[in-house]
C-alpha cells in the first residue's frame, strides 16, 4: 500500500522529495556512467602491457564504449516515451554490470571490446532517462540548473575513476574492481526500480508506428540541425581527451609519473564538476535577466575553443591554468538539450534527447578512435610515449571541426 501511494507522487509533493526521489537515484546511474567512461584514462598502462596495444588498439577499445551507447539512442528514446525513465533505466542497469563482468575476465583485446560495449550499452541512458525524468518533474525555467546539477554527479564519477582508482590499484588489480563495478551497478538498478516513482499519464499515448514516424519529424527539424553539430564536435573532444588521452598527454607532454597523472585526472575531473555546477548556475542566472541560451552558449564554447588551442600549443604544460580552463568549459555544449526540449512537446523529449545523443555519441566514437589513429601516424619514443606533434595533429584536426561547428550554430535560422 505504502509503495503504491509513494510512486502516486507528484510535483505538488515538493522539490526535496522529487530530489530524493528522483534525482538522486538517477544521479547514482549517472555517477557510474562516468566512472566507466573514464577509467581507461588510470588502466590504460596495463592494457597496453598485458594485451599488447597499439594507441588505434587503445582508442577503439575505450570508443567501442561510445558506439554501443551510440547505437542504441533511437530505441532508447522510443522506450523512454513510451515506458518511462524508472523502468528503462534500471533495465538497461544490468546489461552494463553483464559487460562489467565480462570486462573483468576479459584476456583479449575482442573479450575487453564485447564488455566495455556492453557497458557503454547499459549507461545509454544514464544521461537521457535523467534529462527526461527532468522534464517529468521539475519545472522548465529550473532545467538548466537541475541538469547542470546532475552533470556535476557525473563529474564525482569521473573523479573516482582518477587517483581514488590507482589508489584502488595499489591493493587490488583492474579486474577485481570491475567485479566490485558489477555488483554495484547492480544494486543502483535495484533502487532506481524500487525507489523512484511514477507519473501517470505522462507515458506516450502513440502507437509504436507513430513513435517511429516522430523519429523522422525530429530529425527533419531544421532547428535539430542547427544545434546539433555543436553538441556532437565540441562534447566529442571533451569526451574523447576527458576519458583517455589526457592520461597520455599528460605523461608524455607534461612529464609526469603514474603518481602524478593520476593526480591531474583528479583535479580536472574536479574542475569538470565545478564547471557542471558552474554552467548551470551561470545559465540559470542569465537566462532570468532574459540573456538567450544561444548566446550563453556561444561564449562559453569560445572559451572551450581557445583552452583546446592553448594545449595544442603546449602553453604552461606542467602547470595546469589551461587545463583549468578546459574543465571548466568542456560541458557548455550541454546547454543544447535545454533548448532542444524547449521546442519539442514532453511526450516527443525522450526522442529528440536521444536523436542528439545518437549523432554526438557516433561522433565520440569517431573523435576517439579518430585521435588514436592520427597519434600512431608518428613513431613511439624510446619510452613507448606518443610524439608531440601526433597530439597536435591528432587534437587540432577536431578542434577545427568544432570551430565550423560554431560558426554554424551562429547563423541565424530563416524563418518561413
Amino acid at each position: 500500500m505504502t509503495s503504491t501511494k509513494f510512486r502516486d507522487i507528484g510535483p505538488e509533493h515538493g522539490l526535496t522529495l522529487i530530489t530524493l526521489t528522483v534525482f538522486l537515484p538517477f544521479a547514482g546511474g549517472y555517477f557510474l556512467s562516468y566512472f566507466y567512461r573514464s577509467v581507461n584514462a588510470i588502466i590504460a598502462p596495463q592494457l597496453i602491457s598485458e594485451i599488447d596495444l597499439t594507441a588505434g588498439d587503445l582508442g577503439f577499445l575505450t570508443s567501442a564504449y561510445f558506439l554501443a551507447f551510440a547505437a542504441i539512442q533511437i530505441p532508447l528514446g522510443i522506450l523512454l516515451d513510451r515506458f518511462g525513465p524508472r523502468r528503462v533505466q534500471s533495465t538497461l542497469l544490468l546489461g552494463a554490470a553483464l559487460g562489467a563482468f565480462l570486462f573483468s575476465m576479459g584476456e583479449t583485446q575482442i573479450t575487453l571490446i564485447i564488455g566495455r560495449a556492453l557497458i557503454g550499452l547499459g549507461v545509454a541512458g544514464g544521461l537521457m532517462a535523467s534529462l527526461k525524468a527532468i522534464t517529468m518533474w521539475y519545472p522548465q525555467n529550473r532545467w538548466p540548473l537541475v541538469n547542470g546539477c546532475f552533470m556535476a554527479m557525473g563529474g564525482l564519477g569521473a573523479m573516482a575513476a582518477t587517483a581514488p582508482m590507482e589508489l584502488a590499484l595499489t591493493v587490488t588489480d583492474w579486474r577485481h574492481v570491475f567485479v566490485i563495478l558489477s555488483g554495484t551497478t547492480v544494486a543502483v538498478s535495484l533502487i532506481i526500480f524500487l525507489v523512484v516513482p511514477e507519473r501517470k499519464g505522462l507515458g506516450s499515448p502513440a502507437s509504436l508506428k507513430d513513435q517511429i514516424r516522430g523519429v523522422g519529424s525530429i530529425f527533419s527539424n531544421a532547428l535539430f540541425w542547427k544545434l546539433v553539430p555543436l553538441a556532437m564536435t565540441t562534447l566529442a573532444a571533451n569526451m574523447a581527451i576527458q576519458s583517455l588521452w589526457v592520461g597520455p598527454w599528460f605523461k608524455d607532454i607534461g612529464g609526469f609519473d603514474r603518481n602524478g597523472v593520476a593526480s591531474n585526472l583528479l583535479f580536472l575531473a574536479f574542475i569538470m564538476t565545478v564547471g557542471f555546477i558552474g554552467t548551470g548556475v551561470i545559465a540559470d542566472y542569465l537566462t532570468r535577466r532574459n540573456v538567450s541560451l544561444k548566446s550563453i552558449t556561444v561564449w562559453g564554447i569560445a572559451l572551450f575553443l581557445v583552452a583546446q588551442l592553448a594545449v595544442i600549443f603546449e602553453i604552461d604544460p606542467q602547470g595546469f591554468s589551461v587545463w583549468v580552463l578546459f574543465g571548466l568549459t568542456m560541458n557548455v555544449g550541454i546547454l543544447v538539450y535545454p533548448q532542444l526540449s524547449e521546442h519539442f512537446p514532453l511526450t516527443h523529449t525522450g526522442r529528440a534527447n536521444t536523436a542528439v545523443n545518437l549523432l554526438t555519441f557516433g561522433w565520440v566514437f569517431i573523435t576517439q578512435y579518430g585521435m588514436g589513429e592520427i597519434i600512431d601516424l608518428w613513431p613511439t619514443g624510446p619510452d613507448g610515449g606518443y610524439h608531440p606533434d601526433a597530439y597536435r595533429a591528432s587534437f587540432g584536426t577536431f578542434l577545427a571541426l568544432q570551430f565550423i561547428a560554431t560558426v554554424w550554430f551562429m547563423i541565424p535560422t530563416r524563418k518561413n
